[in-house]
């Protein structure tokens, strides 16, 4: 964000949460999109800032709210390539390996592993899933996705979601578990969770 973005962060911000945004700020960590709190007034984003967990391993957010003009710039989720650096020992063979082959359908990383990459600070513990996204353009592209996602779940502990060219996203593993005709699977936009059938996003890839 911007100073005055910043600034009015802090402002808004409980006295327990001035120290985590200093940090945030000093470091120029990106804050998080999130989905668009009720009522959000035109012309602003909602954000997150998600912390590293506690000893006790709860984990803790900041909800923030910027202007988007206080939003001083904007990045896709980072990399597999760029995050597979920040991995712990178990996992790393494996990763490299799913690294090396995903040239087929470029991955993303979020969450634990993602903010470990980023700021350094200790994230993942022992029971961390490595989440993944992957933007299929076809519904060839989303085949080999998840083939892919399923072959390298057997040696990691693989989690994420499948976005649609419309921004529609879907948990792949519950949208592998969808076989039936007419299934239905939860989707995730900026705004709303519903539910949608998978023939209808497919439909979505079609017409991209």
């Amino acid at each position: 964000m911007t100073g005055s973005g910043w600034d009015a962060a802090l402002e808004r911000a409980l006295p327990g949460q001035h120290a985590a945004i200093l940090q945030w700020r000093r470091e120029d960590w990106p804050a998080v999109v999130r989905r668009a709190d009720p009522g959000l007034v035109p012309g602003q984003v909602s954000l997150g800032m998600p912390l590293p967990p506690s000893p006790a391993g709860v984990k803790g957010r900041i909800a923030l709210f910027a202007a988007d003009c206080d939003v001083a710039r904007r990045s896709l989720p980072l990399t597999l390539a760029d995050a597979a650096r920040a991995a712990p020992e178990r996992w790393r063979a494996a990763l490299d390996l799913l690294v090396l082959i995903q040239f087929s359908m470029p991955l993303r990383t979020y969450g634990s592993l993602a903010m470990q990459a980023i700021t350094g600070q200790p994230y993942l513990s022992a029971t961390s899933d490595i989440d993944l996204l992957f933007f299929p353009a076809n519904t060839q592209a989303l085949r080999i996705g998840l083939s892919l996602l399923e072959q390298h779940a057997a040696v990691l502990p693989l989690d994420g979601e499948i976005v649609f060219p419309s921004g529609d996203a879907v948990a792949w593993k519950e949208w592998i578990s969808a076989t039936s005709k007419g299934a239905r699977v939860l989707v995730k936009d900026a705004g709303a969770v519903r539910l949608a059938t998978v023939e209808n996003l497919l439909a979505t890839l079609e017409a991209a």
